[in-house]
């Protein structure tokens, strides 16, 4: 992950392609324990033998990373914006099943801040899809081509009392990209962090995301749809509270500041 990162910064300044490839990157995986443990550990997930829903983003990250890396792909890496993520878990995954990655690109378009693009990944088990991602990422200050990006979900933020609050640790954005691979600078270290304009480093988004599902853990189905967007980013050191809120068909939650910020808001429903 830090050579791709690194190639990426290298060549973000270099003429790039004006369209998505058609590039479908595979892998196939089976998770490990210990990877799984550590990962469960950092996020607050109770050790199983069933994946934590947030987890195969993980194991589909790295080939995130290798197509967004590559001099095909219209925008430069550095940069870019986790803004809203998508899981969809059609069945419970056990930790032994071996899985078949697949990752592509789609919905590249023009938004009010810049570019947006969704990176789309799909996993399946002997044969049958059994959990499913969208990662959207902005660009800002970015042309894009004429068509217009996708729309964001529409996902509200629930009011009233915190459930938890959460004492978040300088370090926690190296802890998390020990076990995500996600390296991006901003995690890492205060001084690159400024570099992008952060006043120190932030949470990694998708770690907000899975410590928020980790709090509802025995209290939502095996399978699932996850929806999250984030807000402000949560600097580190901080503390920040969750508040979660039933609803019709799931949760509601949010990861807010001590001043009423909020920082995330997401949902959980039935898979589509």
């Amino acid at each position: 992950m830090i050579g791709l990162y690194a190639r990426a910064a290298a060549g973000s300044v270099l003429p790039r392609a004006k369209s998505l490839p058609d590039t479908v990157l595979e892998r196939s995986v089976t998770p490990s324990v210990g990877r799984l443990a550590d990962y469960s550990a950092v996020c607050g997930f109770a050790l199983s033998d069933v994946l934590p829903p947030t987890f195969p983003h993980v194991l589909a990250f790295g080939l995130q990373m290798e197509l967004m890396a590559a001099r095909s792909f219209p925008l430069a890496l550095p940069g870019l914006v986790h803004v809203a993520n998508t899981i969809t878990v059609h069945r419970a995954i056990g930790l032994g099943e071996q899985l078949d990655i697949r990752v592509r690109a789609e919905r590249f378009g023009a938004h009010a801040r810049g570019a947006q693009v969704d990176l789309v990944s799909a996993i399946s088990a002997a044969g049958r899809v059994v959990w499913e991602g969208r990662s959207t990422y902005l660009a800002r200050g970015v042309q894009a081509p004429t068509g217009i990006a996708g729309e964001l979900p529409d996902v509200a933020a629930p009011e009233g009392p915190a459930s938890a609050v959460w004492s978040l640790p300088g370090d926690l954005g190296r802890r998390y990209a020990a076990v995500s691979g996600d390296v991006n600078p901003i995690h890492l270290n205060p001084l690159t962090a400024k570099a992008f304009g952060f006043p120190r480093t932030i949470a990694h988004g998708m770690w907000t995301a899975a410590h928020a599902l980790a709090a509802l853990q025995g209290r939502t189905p095996d399978a699932l749809a996850y929806t999250v967007l984030f807000r402000k980013p949560v600097l580190l050191p901080s503390t920040v509270e969750l508040v979660t809120e039933r609803s019709d068909t799931g949760w509601d939650l949010a990861v807010r500041g001590r001043k009423g910020s909020i920082h995330l808001v997401g949902a959980t429903t039935p898979p589509g």
